[in-house]
This record gives C-alpha cells, sequence and structure tokens, in this order.
C-alpha cells in the first residue's frame, strides 16, 4: 500500500499492489500525475479505483483513469453517479485478484459515504476509510447541506462504532488528513490502526450520539465555497480531459479585453515590488488551490502572472483539480511603467508605523491561539465580502502568503494605504519581546 499525500488539500490517496502487475488506486483527484509516477515505478496498470465518497475537496480522478486505462471505477450505488462504474451496497465484495474489497457503509462526512476493507482471504488487512474515522477525529458533517450538520453527526457516530468493532491491528487508511478543512486535527499521523483509534480518537470515547455531535460540531471551522458544489460534479463526473493543457501566451491588454481576473502567483515580494493593477496575489504553494477556490469564480477567466521558474503544470494541475478550467492563459508581457507597487514590511518596522490598523486574516482557531494585541481579524475568505473604511492598514498572517492575498483584494476593491507583513505572529513577539493576546 503506497500513499500518495497531497500536502495543500491534507488529503491522501492510496495505490495497492495487487500482485500480479496491477493495482488499485483509492480516493485519487484528477490531477493523476503522483499516482500514474508511483504507478510506473512499479510497472503497475491501475485496474481499479475506489471513491469513498463524493468528495467535496477536489474533483476525482477516476473517470479520467477509466478513459485512459480502462480502469473499473468502484463507488457507493447510493451516490448515483451519472457515468459507467460498479455501484456498491453494503456487503458487496469485489476480487481484486488475491485480495478482496468489501464495501461498508459509513454515512455521515457524506450521505452515501462507504469504507473499504482489504481482505486478504478472510483476514482484514486495512481499512479505507475516506471521511469517516480519520486519525484522532472524524471528517466535518456539514459539507452535503449546513442544515444537516447535526443530523449527519448522529450518522456519523454510528459509522465509527461500526469501524471500532474492526479487529485492533486492521490498519486505518483516511483519505482527509492534517491541512484538511474537513476537520482533520493539526499535525496528525495520516494512518494509524483501530487500536490506536479506540485509545486516543476523542470522539470514538463519545457515549452518545448527541455528545459525538456535540463535540464534533463546536470544532468545525470555516471551508472554501467550491466545496458546496464539487460533490455534484463528482456525481456527474468531471469533464475527461483528452489533450494535455497548457498555459497559452498572452499579452496584459489581451487579458484586459478578454476580461481575465489576474492572478499573480510569484512570490510575495516579487508581487509587492511590482504588479498589474487590480491582479490577486496568490503565491503558488501547496495551498494554491484551496485559496484560488476560495476567492476566484470559477466561471471568471483567469490570467496567470508567474516567475519563469515556476511550473506551470503545477499552476494548472491545482487548479483543474477543484474544477477551475477557465485559465485562458499567461501574462508574457506587461508594460513596465503601468505595474503598481504594495510595502513588504518587517515586524521590527511595524512600530514605527503610528497610526496603522493592524488586520490578521488567519483563520479563527490561529487567531484566538495568539495574535497582536488589538488586532482586527477577517477571515481572508470572508474579506471580500467585509466593509472596511479606507485607512493605513498593514495586513498580516502567519508568514505572508494570505496577507499578499488579502492586500491584493483590498487594494482592488479601492483602499489605497495598504502594506504586506512578512512574518507572522511568533515573529513579531520575539522580535519585541511583548505577548500575544488569545482567546478573543
Amino acid at each position: 500500500m503506497i500513499p500518495l499525500i497531497d500536502e495543500g488539500l491534507g488529503n491522501s490517496s492510496y495505490l495497492v499492489d495487487l500482485g500480479d502487475g496491477r493495482a488499485l488506486a483509492v480516493d485519487v483527484s484528477r490531477d493523476l500525475r503522483a499516482v500514474r509516477r508511483a504507478a510506473d515505478r512499479r510497472g503497475l496498470t491501475i485496474a481499479f479505483a475506489a471513491d469513498t465518497h463524493l468528495h467535496a475537496d477536489f474533483l476525482s480522478g477516476a473517470r479520467q483513469l477509466a478513459h485512459e486505462f480502462g480502469t473499473r471505477v468502484l463507488a457507493s450505488a447510493a451516490g448515483e453517479r451519472a457515468f459507467d462504474h460498479v455501484g456498491l451496497r453494503d456487503g458487496d465484495e469485489v476480487d481484486l485478484g488475491g485480495l478482496t474489497l468489501r464495501a461498508l457503509t459509513t454515512p455521515g462526512h457524506t450521505t452515501e459515504h462507504l469504507a473499504f476493507l482489504l481482505l486478504d482471504g478472510d483476514v482484514p488487512a486495512g481499512v479505507f476509510t475516506g471521511g469517516s474515522l480519520i486519525v484522532g477525529s472524524a471528517a466535518r458533517t456539514d459539507l452535503v447541506a449546513p442544515e444537516r450538520a447535526r443530523e449527519l453527526a448522529h450518522a456519523q457516530y454510528h459509522s465509527l462504532r461500526r469501524l471500532g468493532l474492526l479487529p485492533d491491528e486492521v490498519a486505518v487508511w483516511p483519505t482527509h488528513g492534517a491541512g484538511s478543512f474537513c476537520s482533520a486535527p493539526p499535525g496528525a499521523e495520516r494512518v494509524s490502526t483501530i487500536g490506536r483509534e479506540k485509545m486516543t480518537n476523542p470522539l470514538l470515547a463519545a457515549s452518545d450520539a448527541d455528545s459525538f455531535a456535540d463535540r464534533l460540531l463546536a470544532d468545525l471551522g470555516s471551508f472554501p465555497g467550491y466545496f458546496l458544489r464539487l460533490g455534484e460534479i463528482n456525481r456527474l463526473g468531471p469533464d475527461v480531459l483528452r489533450e494535455r493543457p497548457h498555459l497559452r501566451p498572452l499579452t496584459a491588454d489581451a487579458a484586459v479585453a478578454a476580461g481575465a481576473t489576474v492572478v499573480d502567483v510569484r512570490p510575495v515580494g516579487d508581487f509587492a515590488r511590482g504588479h498589474i493593477p487590480g491582479s490577486i496575489s496568490i503565491p503558488l504553494r501547496g495551498q494554491f488551490a484551496s485559496w484560488l477556490g476560495w476567492i476566484v469564480s470559477p466561471s471568471a477567466p483567469v490570467a496567470i502572472v508567474r516567475n519563469p521558474g515556476q511550473d506551470p503544470d503545477e499552476i494548472l494541475w491545482q487548479a483543474l483539480k477543484i474544477g477551475h478550467e477557465n485559465l485562458i492563459g499567461e501574462i508574457t508581457e506587461s508594460r513596465h511603467h503601468d505595474l503598481a507597487m504594495m510595502d513588504f514590511i518587517t515586524p521590527d518596522q511595524l512600530g514605527r508605523l503610528g497610526g496603522a490598523d493592524v488586520l490578521d486574516v488567519r483563520q479563527a482557531t490561529e487567531f484566538r491561539a495568539g495574535h497582536l494585541p488589538g488586532a482586527d481579524h477577517i477571515e481572508l475568505g470572508s474579506l471580500a465580502g467585509a466593509t472596511l473604511e479606507d485607512r493605513r492598514r498593514v495586513v498580516m498572517c502567519g508568514h505572508g502568503e494570505r496577507a499578499a492575498t488579502a492586500a491584493s483584494l483590498l487594494r482592488r476593491a479601492g483602499h489605497s494605504q495598504v502594506s504586506i507583513l512578512c512574518g507572522g505572529p511568533g515573529d513579531w513577539a520575539e522580535l519585541t519581546g511583548a505577548a500575544l493576546e488569545k482567546d478573543r
């Protein structure tokens, strides 16, 4: 079993060598580069692709695998997928050739959720738990419909109890992990065992469905709006990509004429030193897909600005795996005298900016854990809907990337006195020796 980790989305997919030159892939995203590399290195053909649920945080790659390699797609019959697949119900088994995959209905994270128990003969080796039992927790239940969150939390309780009846030595292979917006705890390991989870997972210790739901729902943070539409796209089947995507060259004038949103993926310092006016800074890193999907409408044509050393394939695949199909190209020429600049300051310069408001755009849990005294707080994902006066403002996050996105959105909305802080609260506290505020 080979785990393939998407650190940006906080998810794991899996490739299982079936021992005869064939493989099973579980919960692979539309960005198939990692699973292809893993299969090619081992000389494997991907014969089966299993999806535990209708994913909300990425588009499934199962249909693309079926198109390219004739892969058999295994998924819940209750998901009513509108493309060719093997629909499975509780207890159904699929002979993988020496190994067996058994479907276990485990609703909660989604209504049609399945876990897949991998059997070697009659011996359970591990269980692909998707978004039911995850390391140290269980995935959130408000993505199908927020008003059904408590109902589905009750279902999640019973699903975890069912999984807890498996032998202690059975491996737990979840999809969602640290870094996921699906409520995985930070810093947790990616895989576990049933026995370890029974000893350490607080949700498995809940005495009844109501206390389980109270605990699970109390820890839910915000999530990108695109989570609410990807499940249906996955049900219908993401469009099959019939040719290799690429970014075609554009001029700035052509991007403007096309009504494009300009997304600048360069590092924060490069953006601050000079950028196309009105462009949005979303630095290319593991989390690029999440913030692109959260900030930019999927219907908007997007033109990219990148440095020559930044991989265009990485930009494209991060966009495509969350359903952003409308990248019309990359700007390879702009008039230098039209470029805008923005102050990019260090923590030691912050004290010299008397009268400037500090705006912290991290997630609420991060802000409560420690922030600059007197700092205002608006999560980056909520900034577009906020009403703010145009006054002198320093925007900050944990390092600077989200702050740059926020500052570019403010500048785009007409705020003229915006600076970006390089670093986060810890850097400021270390430099000044002052204490951070907490729990406000």
